[in-house]
């Protein structure tokens, strides 16, 4: 299978090369998840299992191809932050109140609208990636 439109010459992955037929919205997409992956305070770990964990709920091909989510969580915290994010992935109308309550149990104010970002974030690639049906490999 192909993507649906061709890749552009501006960008390095196949992911910006789409993105690069429009490269003030590659510029600032790209700014964006540097912000999210430079300079936040959530470990990267926690970051790359929420991300696999979207990659199938959102059935991104390249997005998948990078890694499957781990079935043990080690820590209590990943384990939370995969939960939420397969709850916002499978069944959004699941996270409430209570939900956000157990987040705060593990994070503060500021990292839970980290962690909300970064979702929001890699949701919103891995649809573009599936909608353009962007593949693995070079």
């Amino acid at each position: 299978m192909m993507e649906r439109i061709s890749l552009s010459d501006v960008g390095e992955t196949k992911f910006q090369k789409l993105l690069g037929h429009r490269p003030d919205i590659l510029q600032s997409w790209s700014a964006l998840e540097s912000t999210l992956y430079e300079k936040g305070t959530l470990s990267e770990e926690l970051k790359e299992q929420v991300r696999r964990t979207l990659a199938f709920g959102n059935e991104c091909p390249y997005c998948m191809a990078k890694g499957k989510p781990n079935n043990v969580q080690k820590v209590e915290e990943v384990s939370t932050a995969v939960t939420f994010a397969h709850l916002f992935v499978h069944n959004r109308s699941a996270i409430d109140d209570r939900m956000f309550d157990v987040l705060k149990q593990y994070w503060s104010e500021a990292e839970i609208v980290e962690l909300c970002a970064y979702i929001c974030f890699i949701t919103a690639s891995q649809q573009l990636g599936y909608l353009f049906q962007l593949q693995p490999g070079e």
